[in-house]
């Protein structure tokens, strides 16, 4: 990494200021990929060490705590939770450490038999295939007793209880609600979004790898990354391993400024990729992702896609238009999901629509009927490439569609979405188990094997509901091969008139508009939601208490 990674900062790149990107103009000094072997950020030995994140100016008259030495913590985070999977005193380290070694090696084969499978079955194979646990895979022909797949499975059977959280990082400015959680690809982070513009890295306590729970910290983020303006959406490089620090990087973007990529192991902007509108203005992505494979970055804009080469940053760019002679997709282009069988991609809009296109060349394939109450703000690819799960704004449902037979919704799951906030979803690697929040701060937990008959369209009964926060569920995210989940809660609270006073007896607009007695919730929790053992959960209370059904 070379030196204009640190000079990055004095332009303003990484400040949550004002100047950041004020003139919108790019920054004028990032990593050059160009020198790129196969990974981003992967640069070679003329760039010399990297360097160590210094303090920031305009964090620092904000109140944002700089961590003494963030490198040497988020780098011993690293050993010691691969230090403590490997201790085989803790009662639950030995299976644990062998659920990763086995989602390691389906990744290795699972994806080929997957995509080989999906060609021979068509579309005549069963829904879902019946599996007692997530965690198993009929691709994987491994060696694990019964017993050892039940201790690693999610159990829905009880309700989930709180291990840990943060709560006090949102606390410093008023109504620092949070925008969603997104676990890392290999498990070791969580990554979170919040209303004062900062992308915040909290590694996972090592605490949780051994038996004693009772004792865990509040967590506080390794790494806080401030964009200069609102942030739209962020997301995983999908290829991200904490062993390989060239791999740990995020996408972000944030309104009139390009989309900047952020090296999560020493929070600054590695590169930047810059769209220009038909003006030649620069131009924000509403939504980001990456394709599986990490070599491209897709960005959503009004009626077009841009996909960016990951290894070749800057302005170059494919254009692909959702709307072709007045036919297509239209609207702003709000989310993205990628098949795992399939070269297929899926966009969701606010014209309350989702399409399906090619990986290879944009082609529109199908266009969804628009079902949806409000725009499109998260879709979900099933594991089995089969199905798409889409969820809206100010929409009371998430509608999962058959893709075998494109318009076709197999059934509906019902959740209270009241405002125009995003509301992430999450599958479980089974794809058997969809969890979602709601404006009321419950999370409900359907099991999709459970479904009715198809074609009725009869909404589908949550297994689960529990109570996880006061306040806007906003974001849950299941870790990759843990029975962990990470939530995030929050929302913009509004003043109301005060229901004591009236106009006449005040002398001002401020009593009378006082803020409404609400109880504000903004952080975000970690919850285990495997079976519970007596070393783990002996000296543990469940956190909330379960919502009637």
């Amino acid at each position: 990494m070379s030196d204009s990674v640190g000079s990055a900062e004095g332009v303003g790149v990484t400040g949550t200021g004002q100047d950041t990107e004020a003139d919108n103009e790019p920054p004028q000094t990032v990593v050059p990929l160009a020198e790129v072997d196969g990974v981003l950020g992967e640069t070679s030995e003329q760039w010399g060490p990297p360097l160590a994140k210094r303090s920031r100016p305009d964090e620092e008259e904000l109140g944002i705590e700089q961590d003494a030495e963030p490198i040497k913590i988020h780098r011993e985070a690293v050993t010691q939770v691969g230090l403590q999977q490997q201790d085989p005193s803790s009662p639950t380290q030995g299976a644990l450490l062998q659920c990763e070694e086995e989602n390691r090696g389906e990744e290795a084969s699972g994806s080929l038999q997957c995509e080989l499978e999906c060609h021979q079955n068509g579309g005549h194979d069963a829904p879902l295939e019946e599996e007692t646990q997530p965690e198993e895979d009929h691709h994987n022909n491994n060696t694990s007793s019964d017993s050892e797949r039940q201790q690693l499975g999610l159990d829905f059977t009880q309700n989930p209880f709180m291990l840990t959280g943060s709560w006090t990082e949102f606390s410093r400015f008023e109504e620092n609600y949070l925008k969603g959680c997104k676990w890392a690809p290999d498990g070791s982070c969580i990554l979170t979004n919040s209303a004062d513009n900062v992308l915040r890295v909290y590694n996972v306590p090592p605490e949780v790898y051994g038996s004693k729970w009772d004792l865990l910290p509040e967590m506080s983020p390794a790494l806080r990354m401030a964009e200069g303006d609102t942030i739209y959406d962020y997301c995983w490089y999908p290829k991200m391993s904490s062993l390989d620090p060239h791999t740990c990087f995020i996408a972000s973007s944030s309104r009139d400024n390009p989309v900047h990529v952020w090296d999560a192991f020493y929070g600054e902007v590695r590169a930047s990729f810059r769209p220009y509108n038909h003006l030649d203005e620069l131009t924000a992505a509403h939504s980001l992702c990456f394709s599986p494979d990490g070599t491209q970055l897709y960005c959503g804009f009004d009626k077009t896609v841009r996909v960016f080469y990951t290894e070749r940053p800057g302005r170059d760019c494919e254009d692909r238009p959702t709307v072709v002679k007045k036919q297509g997709q239209s609207g702003i282009i709000s989310c993205f999901g990628f098949s795992p069988c399939h070269s297929v991609y899926a966009c969701g809009s606010y014209s309350r629509c989702a399409g399906l296109y090619s990986c290879q060349d944009g082609t529109l394939l199908a266009l969804l009927p628009t079902r949806h109450h409000g725009g499109l703000t998260h879709l979900l690819f099933s594991p089995d490439g089969h199905y798409l799960y889409t969820g809206g704004r100010k929409d009371p449902e998430i509608l999962c569609w058959d893709l075998r037979e494109p318009g076709e919704v197999l059934f509906s799951l019902k959740r209270n979405v009241a405002t125009n906030q995003r509301i992430y979803f999450d599958l479980d690697l089974s794809g058997r188990y969809l969890l979602s929040g709601d404006t009321e701060g419950v999370v409900s937990v359907w099991d999709t094997k459970t479904a009715p008959p198809n074609g009725s369209e009869e909404p589908l009964q949550p297994r689960l509901r529990f109570k996880a926060h006061w306040d806007c569920t906003n974001g849950i995210s299941i870790h990759p091969f843990m029975p962990l989940l990470a939530t995030s809660s929050g929302q913009r609270q509004f003043p109301w008139p005060s229901d004591g006073d009236s106009a006449s007896d005040t002398e001002g607009d401020e009593a009378v508009m006082s803020l409404q007695e609400v109880r504000q919730d903004n952080a975000l929790m970690l919850w285990w939601a495997g079976p519970l053992s007596s070393a783990a959960g002996a000296n543990k209370e469940p956190g909330m208490a379960a919502v009637d059904t």
